[in-house]
C-alpha cells in the first residue's frame, strides 16, 4: 500500500497531501461512486490524521496514536487507492499533467487536487538550531517534545494564538513551568476581540503560566541545548524547551512554480478550481471565496478542510455543489471550550450573554446591525445555533441584542 521508491505511474487522479482536506476529497469521490484510479502523495511517514488533538490530549498523553488516523488502514485497501508516504512532489508540469518526485519517480494524471497545507512560520534568530526548539506540528513533532514535559522543566511559548495558548495548558496539566512570550499587546490578537482575549489571558494566569505580551524573543541562548531566550528588551527567560507557535505559512510553492494563481494562498473558486481547468486545490493552502461574507478568504481550520474536499468531489464527479459556509473554530484550553462562528475582524459592536466570571459565556459580534460573529465559551447550545443565525444575517436578517442576551430565551428559539 506504501511506497517510496522511485517508480513511474498513471492516476486518474493525483492527490498531493494527506491532510484532512485530502482525505475527505477521497471519501467523497468513493462515496459519489468514483471508480477511477487514485493517488494519494504525502511526505510523512502516516495517513491522514487529525490535527487539533497534537496540542491537547495527544501532547498530554490522554489521546493514543492510533486514534488520531482519520481513517483505518483497510478504507485506502479496500478502496484501491494507491498509497504513497514519504514522497514530496517537487515539480507539478500542468502541460503534461505530470508530477516529478524527489525520490526521481514521476505520476501521470487525469485530474490532480494540491492538499499540501501548511507549514509553521520560522523564526530565523540567533540560536535556532538549538536542541529542544520544537514547532508544533505533526505527530513527530508531538513526540519528540513530549518526553520533556516533565514536573518542574520550564517552558517557553512563543507566540499566544491557539497553538500556544493550548500547548501551554497542555503543559501545565502536567507539571511543567510555562512563559508565553507574545509580540503583540494581546494573546489571541489576530483571532478575537480584546474582550476574549482578557479573559483568556486570566484563565492563564489562574493556572500558573507567565504570560509577557508587547515582546519578541531576540535570540536563543544557550550551547548544544537551549537554556533560555532573550528578548528585545534585554530580559533573560530560563527554559528547558522553547515550543514556536507564531503561526503557519502556507504551502504555495509547488502550484506558484506551476504557473498557477497565487494571492495569499491559491486561488480557487468556490468548486476549488485552480486557474488550471483539471487542477483543483483545497484546504489552508487556498485562498477561496465566501460569498456569504462577500470577500475571499484564507482559513486554517479542519471545517474548511472538510467541506472544500467535498466541493472539489463534486465537480470532478460532475454534480458540482459551490462551497458556501460560515467559517466555524474551535479550541481546548484547560476545561475550558472555545467554539467561534462567523469572523470577528469587521465587528464594531457587541453584546454579552452570560458573563465573564462565571466561565460560561457568548459574545455577539455585530459590524453596524448585522451579527457577524458569536464566541461561545462553555456554551455549547448558544454555537449550534450561530452558525444558522450568521447565515441568515448575511441575508439580511437582524437579531436584536435583548433577545440574543436574555437568559430566559432559550437558543433554539432564535432560529424559529
Amino acid at each position: 500500500m506504501t511506497s517510496s521508491q522511485a517508480s513511474s505511474s498513471t492516476c486518474d487522479i493525483a492527490i498531493i497531501g494527506a491532510g484532512q482536506a485530502a482525505l475527505q476529497t477521497i471519501a467523497s469521490l468513493k462515496s459519489g461512486g468514483f471508480d477511477g484510479t487514485i493517488t494519494l502523495v504525502g511526505d510523512e511517514a502516516y495517513l491522514p490524521y487529525q490535527r487539533p488533538p497534537l496540542s491537547k490530549k495527544f501532547l498530554n498523553g490522554t489521546f493514543e496514536r492510533d486514534r488520531l488516523f482519520l481513517k483505518p488502514d483497510n478504507f485506502y485497501t479496500d478502496n484501491a487507492i494507491n498509497i504513497m508516504l514519504e514522497t514530496q512532489v517537487i515539480e507539478m508540469d500542468v502541460a503534461a499533467k505530470s508530477l516529478t518526485c524527489a525520490n526521481g519517480g514521476t505520476i501521470d494524471f487525469s485530474k490532480a487536487v494540491i492538499c499540501t497545507g501548511s507549514r509553521p512560520r520560522a523564526l530565523p534568530i540567533p540560536g535556532h538550531d538549538l536542541e529542544n526548539i520544537f514547532d508544533l506540528r505533526t505527530i513527530a513533532d508531538i513526540e519528540a517534545m513530549r518526553p520533556h514535559f516533565e514536573q518542574g522543566a520550564k517552558m517557553v511559548v512563543v507566540g499566544g494564538g491557539y497553538i500556544g495558548l493550548e500547548t501551554a495548558a497542555s503543559a501545565r496539566q502536567l507539571g511543567v513551568e510555562v512563559t508565553v512570550v507574545e509580540a503583540a499587546e494581546r494573546v489571541l490578537a489576530r483571532v478575537t476581540k480584546p474582550e476574549l482575549s482578557a479573559f483568556f489571558h486570566q484563565l492563564h494566569l489562574d493556572r500558573g503560566v507567565e504570560i509577557t505580551t508587547g515582546a519578541q524573543v531576540s535570540e536563543f541562548v544557550g550551547e548544544t541545548y537551549v537554556s533560555g531566550v532573550t528578548l528585545n528588551d534585554g530580559t533573560f527567560v530560563p527554559a528547558n524547551l522553547v515550543v514556536l507557535g507564531i503561526g503557519i505559512v502556507p504551502n504555495t510553492e509547488l502550484a506558484e512554480t506551476a504557473g498557477l494563481s497565487i494571492d495569499d494562498g491559491i486561488v480557487v473558486d468556490a468548486f476549488g478550481r485552480t486557474s488550471h481547468a483539471d487542477i483543483y486545490a483545497a484546504g489552508d493552502c487556498t485562498n477561496h471565496p465566501n460569498d456569504l461574507l462577500g470577500r475571499r478568504l484564507r482559513l486554517e481550520s479542519v471545517p474548511n478542510a472538510i467541506d472544500q474536499g467535498k466541493a472539489v468531489a463534486s465537480d470532478i464527479l460532475g454534480a458540482p455543489e459551490a462551497y458556501s459556509a460560515v467559517p466555524w473554530f474551535w479550541s481546548d484550553q484547560y476545561e475550558t471550550k472555545l467554539q467561534i462562528a462567523g469572523l470577528s475582524d469587521t465587528a464594531d459592536s457587541l453584546c454579552l450573554r452570560g458573563s465573564y466570571e462565571s466561565g460560561s459565556f457568548a459574545i455577539f459580534h455585530f459590524a453596524g446591525t448585522k451579527l457577524v460573529c458569536v464566541e461561545a465559551v462553555n456554551r455549547p447550545a448558544e454555537f449550534m445555533a450561530s452558525r444558522q443565525l450568521i447565515k441568515e444575517a448575511a441575508g439580511g436578517r437582524i437579531y436584536e441584542a435583548d433577545m440574543l442576551v436574555n437568559e430566559s430565551v432559550k437558543p433554539k428559539s432564535w432560529l424559529a
